[in-house]
């Protein structure tokens, strides 16, 4: 089924935040730090202040004058298995989880960090007023880079050594043990470089203060409502519902849109101080520099094994950065919990440390830990083939966890459920004609270029914030409004979801009237991220249509005369054997509206919540081919496929879509993207000039398939694919490359694998 959105979203029809604009509206520009690190000694407002249009200057000193506190963005989640846990323990060692001011009243830690906002009658007058506020800095050491940042210039006196986070799992003495006691041990570090948020839509925003009712409106586009709004509430001391946020469409936002941003912060207090609505609308320039972004992880690992290629061990060292603010580390326990993926490995060991950088604060980005962990893992399994001369394919298919040990507890304490693993791999190797790729690479050679092919198994474990809420009611319209705690930001949830409830209520998906992305149509939800709206949204849909078709029962029985236990709802149509009437949920719902006495006066309603964790684990394989030109290092990819278990599939164009845009993007970093950084802490890549973002020339079609190994977790069967295409992709193409370049013995390259980086080892490899 097309998405019902694309004709009005194709057809500029779209209302995105910058869409949006209030009576009396003024504009806000944001005066930021030229500095990655500095002391903020004194800022000077009043040449800015006597500008024309200009309606006030304000300053992080005024925030707090205020009474105001900063955001505290909950940095560690909650526990995997058990919501009543953190991911990270704090009793433990200390977790770091710094209130963020939205602007910096004594010292920088980023560049580009705001310092103050311009209020004035245009947008113009604004950016003329911002210029002119003189800010005397002194500049501080700075450190971009994870790997030097223990011991730097101090970034947070409450992070002794810019250690924000340090934490240990496994069995320390038993990995030892098996590592002393292996065959062979092979071990790499691997960079995960910082990766832009490239989304349609740049950040914007328009608050509003009602003086009368005391209350603040919020409309900028997000992953959610509920969440942002619950923190902004806690620094403020206000009740949640003084609070409204609205999210109208959101163009993009792969997890880094999930969290509080300074900027919204900052616009819903000037509004109150200004007394008339503020809007914001960010640029490219200050997308680069202040967008919350992603990876940015340095990891050493190693694998046991014995002599027939069995893994007996693994242990792994992640260094991260939380950037200059402690936003979130949810990377961080992803990666824990997925390290082994779909293998049978009995013991790990992992060491979990997020440092303290100048840089903008990272957050989830489209898989957030998993496709930095199978990455990790599928380049280590090719480099201990090499090792033990073994195939590639073998060593994996030895070591794949098999179906008849499900349900499998990992090393890390997931329970997997469902999945053939052997047989998706299986599938895709014979699909990407495998055996053929001696005959292709033999006739790239004949053009003077390399080939090389890579495979990836991968497994998801998507997670996401543990709390959902459902309302449904049925209209005598012949409407069913259905409202969602969660928000699409390009997912297709106005379609997939009315599919659902549709089937479940027996109407027509155009009869469902989709509500999402307000707080005051729905009070709570966690919004969109880590494959989680369908199977949290799905499951409370089903237990609501339940209720509604119950409730409909009761009422039915009275129409037609019979007792309830009587009436069945089949195909849609509420049935009697002892009537020929059949009946349909609008039937009833225009009953009700005429004689509210058949349902005692209420609706055909009803409203479900959720908290807690619905477990589900998307798994599949990857296979891709590259072809490289080895006077050049240019590189292209002919051929790449997966097969992917995402569970039952509500809608696979829109599941195929969400393949194809992860692929894509894990293309994207294992090829081009790389947010760079001087020695001074200023940002290299600071446009599309001068970032890297994947071109169409440089994907093929892909050969996609879906299969469904079902999981019992939740009614509908769902696992989730929004994070399918983008976990194997960087370590199926990594393995690629890693094998065309094989005859040059060449064992290791970092990401991004860029035409002169490739060229680069090519040439020194000649010269060794």
């Amino acid at each position: 089924m097309p998405r019902f959105e694309d004709l009005r979203l194709v057809r500029g029809a779209g209302r995105y935040s910058d869409d949006i604009s209030l009576p009396g509206q003024a504009y806000a520009v944001f005066v930021r730090s030229p500095h990655a690190h500095a002391k903020v000694k004194t800022i000077d407002t009043s040449a800015a202040k006597k500008m024309p249009g200009v309606i006030a200057v304000l300053t992080g000193a005024d925030y707090i004058a205020d009474g105001l506190k900063g955001a505290v963005q909950r940095a560690n989640p909650a526990g995997a298995i058990d919501i009543k846990l953190r991911a990270f323990a704090p009793e433990k060692r200390p977790v770091l989880e710094e209130p963020q001011y939205p602007l910096a009243a004594d010292r920088v830690r980023y560049p580009g960090e705001a310092v103050a906002v311009v209020v004035a009658e245009t947008v113009f007058a604004a950016r003329g007023a911002a210029e002119a506020v003189a800010v005397d800095y002194e500049a501080l050491p700075a450190v971009t880079d994870v790997r030097e940042a223990d011991g730097a210039e101090t970034i947070w006196p409450s992070a002794a050594d810019n250690i924000a986070l340090d934490q240990e799992f496994g069995d320390a003495a038993a990995v030892r043990a098996a590592f002393d006691a292996a065959d062979l041990v092979v071990e790499q570090t691997f960079v995960n470089q910082r990766i832009a948020n490239c989304q349609m839509e740049p950040r914007s925003g328009v608050a509003s203060y009602d003086a009368t009712a005391d209350s603040h409106t919020l409309i900028s586009g997000n992953q959610g409502v509920h969440a942002p709004r619950m923190v902004l509430a806690e620094s403020w001391g206000v009740p949640l519902e003084k609070i409204r946020f609205v999210c109208p469409d959101v163009g993009g936002g792969f997890g880094l849109r999930n969290n509080l941003y300074p900027e919204q912060t900052t616009i819903l207090w000037a509004a109150k101080r200004v007394g008339r609505p503020v809007k914001w609308t960010n640029d490219r320039s200050e997308s680069f520099l202040t967008d919350y972004a992603g990876r940015d992880l340095v990891t050493t690992a190693k694998l046991a094994l014995t002599k027939d290629g069995r893994i007996t061990a693994y242990h792994v060292d992640h260094i991260g950065t939380c950037g200059g603010q402690t936003v979130t580390y949810v990377p961080l326990s992803n990666a824990y919990r997925v390290a082994t993926t779909v293998y049978d490995i009995p013991l790990m060991h992992m060491r979990c440390r997020s440092m303290m950088t100048n840089t903008v604060p990272t957050a989830p980005f489209r898989g957030a830990g998993r496709p930095e962990a199978t990455l990790v893992l599928e380049r280590l399994i090719d480099l201990a083939a090499d090792k033990l001369g073994m195939d590639r394919v073998r060593l994996r298919q030895k070591n794949v966890i098999p179906k008849k040990k499900l349900p499998y507890r990992t090393a890390s304490g997931l329970l997997y459920d469902s999945g053939d693993f052997a047989g998706n791999m299986k599938r895709m190797i014979e699909a990407a004609d495998w055996k053929g790729f001696a005959a292709r690479r033999r006739e790239s050679r004949k053009r003077g270029k390399l080939r090389g092919i890579g495979i990836s198994n991968y497994l998801e474990t998507p997670v996401g914030i543990p709390h959902e809420r459902v309302e449904v009611t049925v209209l005598g319209t012949g409407k069913v409004e259905l409202a969602v705690g969660t928000q699409s930001t390009g997912q297709g949830h106005e379609t997939s979801f009315a599919q659902v409830m549709a089937d479940l209520l027996g109407v027509h998906p155009e009869d469902i009237v989709f509500i999402g992305g307000d707080t005051a149509k729905i009070p709570s939800g966690s919004g969109t991220h880590s494959d989680r709206s369908m199977r949290l949204g799905g499951t409370l849909m089903f237990q609501a249509s339940e209720d509604v078709v119950a409730q409909a029962k009761a009422v039915a029985a009275k129409l037609l005369e019979v007792s309830e236990a009587e009436i069945e709802f089949t195909d849609g149509l509420f049935v009697t054997p002892k009537s020929n009437r059949r009946l349909t949920i609008f039937d009833i719902a225009r009953a009700i509206d005429e004689n509210p006495a058949l349902a005692a006066g209420q609706k055909l309603q009803s409203k479900k919540t959720f908290t807690g964790r619905i477990p589900a684990y998307p798994t599949g394989c990857a296979i891709c081919e590259v072809e490289i030109d080895p006077d050049t290092g240019a590189i292209s990819i002919p051929r790449y496929g997966s097969i992917d278990d995402a569970g039952q599939a509500i809608n696979p164009l829109i599941l195929h879509g969400q393949v194809h845009g992860g692929i894509v993007q894990g293309i994207g970093q294992a090829l081009v993207e790389d947010v760079r950084y001087d020695d001074n802490g200023q940002v290299l890549t600071g446009s599309f000039m001068d970032y890297g973002i994947p071109r169409a020339h440089m994907v093929p079609s892909f050969d996609i398939a879906l299969t469904e190994d079902p999981t019992k977790g939740n009614p509908l069967r769902v696992k989730g694919g929004g994070e399918a295409g983008i976990t194997p992709a960087l370590a199926v193409v990594m393995n690629a490359i890693m094998d065309a370049l094989k005859d040059y013995g060449v064992e290791h390259l970092d990401m991004p694998a860029t035409p002169h980086r490739i060229w680069r080892a090519i040439q020194a490899a000649k010269r060794a």
